[in-house]
């Protein structure tokens, strides 16, 4: 039966760290590992826009040994006059992974469980585990270890905010949440959050106040507050997270050393400040680089264990 990584606890803490230690592995020795030799060709599915998935996943394959076959919903039947069970049937006797990007987690929850080879979600409204294995990867770079530090997670409780909760947690980080009222993270993801971060040691907690939650973190992430399908909010949003900017009087309160994340793309002067977008701090265009790394080691990990 076909491993699927669909949120991020579909990886165990131990699986999750040797995923990373690859992932540094494969940036050192980017041709280490050929899984998809042959070729065999993997389908990557788009039903939203794209730069850093579409790229890293593309020479990702390519890197494997293998052909990426890129598809989006405009241009196939997907969802439209063929099922996603239907898709996933047709598509498991062709390919050797499926990787979507698309809206709802339900989707990928029926692709994987009519699919034979694994499927890898590249971005759902409720999750973004691949971006999170490439921010794990940069923090475990830049501070050499995960277990222990503090991730300030500052912005929307959206797929990202989820994200940072569920795998901070498995990696025994202290992720500190800050949302404005009425836009929280999912308190089921809270409280699995909560429950992983008790076996690892780490902790989660979630307020309404930038400043605490920044304060003495070793890392400070953020993410647009106007995500893809939310345009019309855009006016309400910007003053409803007034306040809610990463700029250098938030980033004095963190340690002296904070490295700052963004997944990108960034809107100057709404989440993050140019200042520190541009400045030393941030380490995000390694972090966009890490996609490529990361998601390769992640496609080793379920191409070895669907063997």
């Amino acid at each position: 039966m076909a491993r699927h990584f669909l949120k991020d606890d579909d990886l165990t803490a131990a699986e999750q760290e040797a995923v990373i230690e690859l992932a540094i592995e494969l940036k050192k020795s980017p041709y280490l590992k050929r899984p998809f030799e042959g070729p065999k060709t993997v389908a990557v599915i788009f039903d939203k826009t794209s730069t850093r998935t579409r790229v890293s996943f593309a020479v990702g394959i390519s890197d494997l040994g293998g052909a990426p076959l890129i598809m989006d919903s405009q241009n196939s039947q997907l969802g439209a006059k063929e099922s996603v069970a239907d898709t996933a049937r047709v598509l498991d006797r062709q390919v050797a992974q499926i990787i979507w990007r698309t809206y709802a987690q339900s989707g990928l929850e029926e692709m994987a469980a009519n699919s034979k080879v694994p499927v890898i979600n590249a971005l759902s409204d409720e999750y973004h585990p691949c971006q999170l294995l490439a921010d794990l990867m940069t923090i475990r770079e830049h501070k050499g270890q995960l277990k222990g530090l503090k991730l300030a997670y500052v912005g929307d409780g959206n797929n990202m905010a989820n994200s940072y909760i569920i795998a901070g947690a498995l990696a025994g980080l202290h992720v500190s949440i800050a949302s404005p009222k009425g836009y929280e993270p999912d308190p089921i993801v809270l409280n699995r959050g909560k429950e992983l971060a008790l076996q690892s040691g780490g902790s989660v907690t979630f307020g309404n106040s930038p400043s605490e939650a920044v304060a003495d973190a070793d890392v400070i992430a953020t993410d647009t507050w106007v995500s893809m399908g939310m345009e019309a909010e855009k006016e309400k949003r910007i003053k409803d997270f007034a306040g809610f900017t990463i700029d250098a009087d938030l980033l004095a309160l963190a340690k002296a050393d904070a490295i700052v994340l963004h997944c990108l793309p960034a809107y100057r002067e709404f989440e993050i400040s140019a200042e520190v977008l541009d400045g030393k701090q941030a380490v995000i265009w390694d972090q966009a680089e890490n996609r490529l790394h990361a998601q390769k080691a992640l496609m080793v990990f379920l191409a070895e264990s669907d063997n």
